[in-house]
């Protein structure tokens, strides 16, 4: 199942993700720039050992990760959280990311693929964004 998210993906709609940025406490500048941005997203998997590299003229995101073992994860925009991912049954990786200082909040990142496109669900606080990425290569 890991092999469908391998390749390099290219963010092509969102939806609702300026209320999600706004529900998890992305100040207003960071929130404008993060809306404008098409990053590109590249996933690779090599014994056990998960990479997602999203690029973008804003910044460059590295998050190396096993699954279902907890890591230290930095957000675009800063945040610092304690993450775990689990690849479920039915193909879906789960990201519960966990605020490690007061005032932040956590999330649920689902990713999946669906034909040529992989999917990127995220949720805080009552509110969900969807991010659609096409596959580049």
């Amino acid at each position: 199942m890991a092999e469908a998210f391998v390749g390099k993906w290219k963010l092509v709609e969102s939806e609702n993700f300026d209320e999600y940025m706004k529900a998890i406490g992305v100040g207003l500048m960071t929130r404008k720039l993060g809306a404008s941005v098409k990053p590109v997203m590249d996933v690779t998997v090599n014994n056990g050992k998960w990479s997602i590299v999203s690029v973008s003229t804003f910044k460059t995101i590295n998050m190396d990760f096993e699954l279902d073992k907890e890591f230290d994860e930095t957000t675009p925009d800063g945040r610092q959280m304690k993450s775990t991912i689990t690849l479920t049954p039915d193909g879906k990786l789960v990201q519960q990311q966990r605020k490690v200082k007061d005032g932040d909040k956590d999330s649920v990142l689902t990713r999946y693929v669906e034909g040529n496109k992989l999917i990127t669900v995220c949720e805080s606080q009552g509110v969900t964004c969807k991010r659609i990425y096409e596959k580049v290569e």
